[in-house]
């Protein structure tokens, strides 16, 4: 009996080892110079044709990503032309890597002198050995400072957890999620955050981040300190009954960390661009992420929405966060791969987005903390964490399907707001089901007094 203990004990600590030594694994990055950061105007991007002699890669044993996309390099063809371009046009390389899914290599190139970029992407656009050319867009998170405000105190939420502020967290009781956590609680899903760095050491997110990749710098330190993707992945996926803090809206999904975006010098919100976010889209895609959370808002992007649209084609569901209205910033809520979510409280009325609460939403800051976060940025994180429900329940579901389960069973809630439109979790898994019921627990409106 003791040796069956002491092989049982040996063959545990082995596979907790194997997890510790699997969690938040670093993935490959190419970060972009500081100069890049502070001002996006004279940089393009620009693609070149990269189709590798042998077969570098092969589908993989799934429906998303290469296995071998780690081995996919630039072949000696792009690497000319991307020199002769320079060479050509008075450019300057700044960084480059090869696209393993789109098959170019991409490279960010800085403007010579005074030449004005719309002549320059005009001239590269005309020279047959460009496959596509943009500017270098930015990007901004849709997040809201809070501002002091008289706010009804919320009646306490009842929940099933040990989790002391968890019945702070009304928009579980909006968006019926307690119910809803009877049927599924994320088991098995990994959605891709690709946003600022996060705390995944903070203690609740222990354990749900299971990869990591940083395209922006080499500063771990200031990784584990970044806010918005920690408040992001907090309403996602912190973690249930541990007898601190909150809980997630899937806590028993992982979470995969792709640092595309930065803190804008100035405060606010935190910024990325075209070359930082197609890494991280890149990245999600090998990674194999069934969700791809982007709580972020910018200009149409051409490379960008490739990237979307073949992930999406190989079966990742794309939520993405409402731009401001009036802000020209459509991309990517306004691709048709893309579950558009937008905060209810101030909806634009669009009929594509879904909605769900955005104001007061409790969630983590960095260094193990706690503290009420709004905009678009935090109904689209809730929504990825009800997909990941759903998904963790019925895993074969369309991004088309998720999206017309969550229309249809949408419901009027009351808020501070007044009443507002809002996605029900529960009512949508027991309709992707077919059967069941949502029990006594789940009520036809949500109240705050």
């Amino acid at each position: 009996m003791k040796r069956a203990l002491t092989a049982a004990g040996l063959a545990l600590l082995i596979s907790l080892l194997a997890t510790a030594c699997s969690l938040t694994r670093p993935l490959q990055a190419n970060p972009v110079p500081a100069q890049v950061r502070t001002s996006a105007a004279r940089y393009i991007v620009v693609t070149l044709r990269n189709q590798p002699l042998s077969a570098a890669e092969h589908p993989g044993a799934t429906p998303r990503g290469y296995d071998a996309a780690g081995r996919y390099g630039v072949t000696g063809s792009a690497s000319l032309q991307a020199k002769a371009l320079e060479r050509d046009y008075g450019l300057r390389e700044i960084s480059a890597w090869p696209i393993a899914t789109l098959h170019v290599h991409c490279v960010m190139y800085e403007l010579p002198g005074a030449t004005a970029r719309p002549t320059m992407i005009a001239l590269l656009a005309n020279d047959r050995r460009v496959e596509s050319v943009q500017p270098l867009n930015e990007f901004t998170t849709q997040s809201v400072p809070e501002t002091l405000r008289d706010v009804p105190e919320a009646t306490p939420v009842q929940v099933p957890y040990n989790d002391p502020y968890a019945k702070l967290q009304v928009s579980l009781r909006e968006l019926a999620v307690l119910p809803a956590q009877r049927h599924s609680r994320g088991a098995g899903v990994q959605v891709a955050v690709i946003d600022t760095g996060m705390d995944f050491d903070h203690p609740d997110l222990k354990g749900r981040v299971i990869e990591r990749g940083n395209f922006v710098d080499a500063d771990d330190a200031k990784f584990e300190q970044d806010m918005h993707g920690t408040e992001v992945s907090g309403i996602i996926a912190a973690v249930a009954d541990n007898g601190i803090g909150i809980v997630g809206i899937a806590p028993d999904a992982r979470i995969i960390a792709l640092k595309a975006c930065w803190q804008a010098a100035t405060g606010g919100a935190a910024v990325c661009n075209s070359f930082t976010l197609a890494q991280a889209l890149e990245a999600a895609i090998v990674a194999h992420a069934d969700i791809v959370n982007m709580s972020l808002a910018g200009p149409p992007d051409p490379l960008l929405a490739r990237l979307v649209i073949q992930a999406a084609a190989q079966g990742a569901i794309f939520v993405g966060a409402a731009g401001r209205p009036g802000s020209g910033n459509t991309f990517p809520a306004e691709l048709d791969e893309v579950i558009a979510v937008d905060a209810a409280e101030d909806s634009s009325g669009n009929p594509r987005h879904l909605l769900a609460p955005g104001r007061d939403i409790l969630t983590l800051v960095p260094g193990g903390h706690y503290d009420f976060a709004s905009g678009s940025s935090l109904a689209a994180a809730q929504v990825s964490g009800i997909v990941a429900l759903m998904l963790a329940a019925h895993p074969h579901l369309t991004a088309t399907e998720v999206r017309n389960l969550l229309l249809r069973s949408s419901r009027r809630v009351d808020s501070p707001a007044g009443q507002i439109l809002s996605v029900d979790a529960c009512a949508a898994l027991i309709d992707a089901h077919g059967h069941g019921s949502c029990g006594a627990g789940t009520q036809a409106a949500a109240t705050r007094q």
